[in-house]
């Protein structure tokens, strides 16, 4: 949906739908400067670029001294230009955008092949005279049920970044995926819905081993497997939204659903690039933010496909 800040709104791989959608909220191109939580999410699948969380830059970034980054980045809130491309490797899509806050142009090519998987190609070009720190990361949103089954590398160091109606401790607090201490209990969040037996909401950072990794979503039977590389990608963000009751209203936090009565449980499983959130903390004490030098360019992929969960869903996470 490229009027819609390159939206992807279906993927259908493996003979199933796999993102979520919001049944109150219509789809639809934000309003300048509105923050990701007011807007409510209509779900799909999102880029973030170069920051997630909004944030002002810290004064000693040359170039870009104090300068203030929207919620959710700058793509999804505009049109990108947008090429189709048909060649020996498939139907392509290709979104072009210009930074605003800072100087880049950013480009995302999603390939749908003739073998029914989905290639993403980004690459972003500093076209400034400084150079630039960001943080990228995907946004799809998948539907959490009582099926849901997140694969991770078993063991994978895992950082905490926020959480609501569970404890897994501070911010920053470490952690081996799948399983979280929450006041002297583990927790398993392999099958996030039942985890914690009650309505939770948390968002983690898994840091991936520099190789080939296969992460994937299960539901049920299915399977989609996001295939990349951890020396391109080094990172995938976790964010588990459980939410079964009616909000009261009063308790904000059970992310983005805050202001709304009917329940939603979605989990987004968001391969990226730095850690966490917002980008003045990746520069700062998680000091996790990547650089681009003037003219030089990034270039990273992964690749999407779907088919038939592995004895039915049921077998250990081995995540390679």
């Amino acid at each position: 949906m490229p009027g819609l800040g390159g939206k992807v709104r279906d993927m259908m791989l493996g003979g199933r739908q796999w993102l979520w959608h919001n049944p109150d909220v219509p789809f639809a191109l934000p309003r300048e400067g509105a923050r990701y939580a007011e807007v409510e999410e209509a779900g799909g699948f999102d880029e973030c670029f170069p920051t997630v969380g909004s944030c002002r830059l810290p004064s000693w970034v040359e170039g870009a001294r104090r300068v203030k980054l929207p919620d959710h980045g700058e793509l999804w809130a505009q049109p990108p230009e947008i090429a189709i491309v048909t060649d020996q490797e498939g139907h392509s899509a290709i979104c072009t955008w210009s930074g605003a806050a800072l100087p880049y142009l950013f480009t995302r090519r999603i390939t749908v092949h003739p073998e029914g998987w989905v290639a993403f190609a980004y690459s972003v070009t500093n076209t400034g005279e400084h150079r630039i720190p960001f943080l990228w990361s995907s946004h799809p949103v998948f539907p959490l049920t009582r099926g849901t089954r997140l694969v991770l590398p078993e063991g994978a160091r895992t950082k905490l970044w926020s959480q609501h109606g569970v404890e897994f401790g501070k911010p920053g607090s470490e952690h081996q995926w799948p399983r979280l201490s929450a006041g002297g209990t583990i927790v398993d969040l392999s099958r996030p819905f039942g985890a914690l037996g009650g309505d939770y909401a948390c968002k983690l950072f898994v840091q991936l081993p520099r190789r080939e990794v296969l992460v994937a979503v299960e539901e049920g039977d299915s399977r989609l497997e996001m295939l990349l590389h951890g020396r391109e990608i080094p990172t995938v963000g976790v964010s588990i939204n459980r939410r079964t009751a009616a909000d009261s209203s009063s308790k904000r936090g059970l992310w983005p659903f805050g202001r709304r009565t009917r329940p939603a449980c979605t989990v987004s499983i968001e391969p990226c690039l730095g850690a966490p959130e917002r980008l003045s903390d990746a520069l700062g004490k998680w000091d996790d933010a990547h650089w681009l030098e003037p003219g030089g360019t990034a270039r990273w992929s992964m690749t999407w496909r779907g088919g038939a969960a592995p004895d039915g869903g049921r077998r250990t996470a081995d995540g390679g």
